[in-house]
């Protein structure tokens, strides 16, 4: 059985999770989610506890099993506290501004660089960090992934886009033996 996918998950008060056929809808204070649950797994909720249960062993029903609890687990953490990712722009002349619910970035291009909010994300700037949240844990890391891929960090000198807390490998110039 899969560790993961054998807990049961916990829903608290002021989350609302229905269950309809494959489909499984929570809502909660900061919003709504949904998700389709993959053809050979099943997720009940009994008195305050979802379960997700396979049907067998095989390969395809063991490796969607945690998977799909995380996944349903994820959706009840993002309706009651919402996820977010820190980003640093780091560089000379590299900067940040909001711009209403969008993002404008200067990373040493000869324009800016506009970056529109997608839908369920929220930008926050203080001064050369960005906070991007949200409440879909997808959405959060694909929106900051596309923000870091616009000027990734530099190996050399690094200037760049980078996750807040990010190590990052520096590599000798030229000089360096």
């Amino acid at each position: 059985m899969s560790r993961i996918g054998r807990l049961p998950i916990t829903v608290p008060s002021g989350v609302e999770v229905n269950i309809d056929g494959s489909n499984v809808y929570v809502k909660g204070p900061k919003g709504e989610l949904s998700h389709a649950v993959a053809r050979p797994i099943e997720v009940s909720l009994e008195e305050g506890t979802i379960s997700v249960t396979r049907p067998n062993d095989e390969r395809e029903s063991r490796s969607l099993h945690g998977l799909t609890r995380t996944l349903i687990s994820n959706m009840i953490v993002g309706v009651t506290e919402g996820f977010q990712k820190q980003l640093e722009v780091i560089g000379t002349g590299y900067r940040v501004q909001a711009k209403g619910s969008d993002l404008e970035l200067a990373l040493g291009y000869s324009h800016p660089v506009p970056v529109k909010a997608p839908e369920g994300i929220s930008f926050s700037v203080e001064g050369n960090k960005v906070t991007v949240a949200g409440i879909d844990k997808q959405r959060v890391g694909e929106a900051a992934a596309n923000i870091r891929k616009l000027r990734r960090p530099d190996p050399y000198k690094g200037k760049g886009v980078r996750y807040a807390g990010e190590v990052l490998r520096r590599k000798a110039g030229k000089a360096g033996k």
